[in-house]
């Protein structure tokens, strides 16, 4: 049996949050409020509850799960190195509507799909967000909607989309932003934009130094 819980007032919010870490952790999707919209989430590590989460959405390994945290020392253990690009980008966009991919740590034994040795990562900005993944730790989180559907900004939206696959639905408004992370590839040779949303390409070449057409610009 899946439930709405309303995150509008303390108490509501703190019977939510409890249900959604119980989830988590006992393998179950939930959807969780973000800045951007609606997450379909579960413990990163959980590899079969990945693999739920994926059919869930109807789609492959091909296209791997994105992971959120919930503060900025959790990154440094989840990848391979932390250059100077990788810190400003985090120091002037987290939390907020920038995901980055990143060489992941070798050692971590989750599968997000076929990642091809690399990890995408973002720490939203909403707090009932952050308050479950501080509880859970990194969460593999996509979008709550059915591949190809129209990616939801309310709870009751996500919910007409996934129904009962996912046991705790987190109400926590309209999504501020209601559009997508902005995707930077930081695994290549040089920055690449995978994806414009939330944040202009303008805006990130300022902090990296680059001119944001040759981030638009595949390497």
């Amino acid at each position: 049996m899946s439930r709405i819980y309303s995150c509008a007032d303390d108490s509501s919010r703190a019977e939510g949050i409890s249900a959604a870490v119980e989830a988590a952790r006992s393998g179950r999707l939930v959807v969780l409020p973000t800045d951007t919209l609606y997450g379909l989430g579960c413990d990163a590590f959980d590899n079969q509850a990945v693999a739920n989460l994926l059919a869930t959405k109807r789609r492959g390994p091909d296209m791997p799960v994105p992971v959120l945290v919930g503060s900025w020392d959790t990154i440094r253990g989840l990848v391979r190195e932390f250059p100077p690009q990788t810190e400003a980008l985090v120091q002037a966009f987290w939390p907020g509507g920038l995901s980055i991919v990143v060489p992941q740590a070798p050692s971590l034994p989750w599968n997000l799909g076929d990642t091809r040795g690399t990890v995408m990562l973002r720490m939203p900005l909403h707090p009932v967000a952050i308050e479950l993944l501080r509880e859970v730790g990194p969460m593999a989180v996509s979008s709550a909607n059915i591949s190809g559907h129209e990616p939801p900004t309310t709870a009751i939206a996500a919910k007409q989309q996934l129904g009962t696959a996912v046991a705790v639905y987190l109400d926590g408004g309209q999504t501020p932003v209601g559009q997508p992370s902005t995707i930077i590839d930081l695994s290549g040779p040089r920055p690449y934009l995978l994806r414009e949303g939330a944040l202009s390409a303008e805006r990130i070449g300022e902090v990296l130094g680059v001119d944001a057409e040759l981030l638009r610009t595949r390497p």
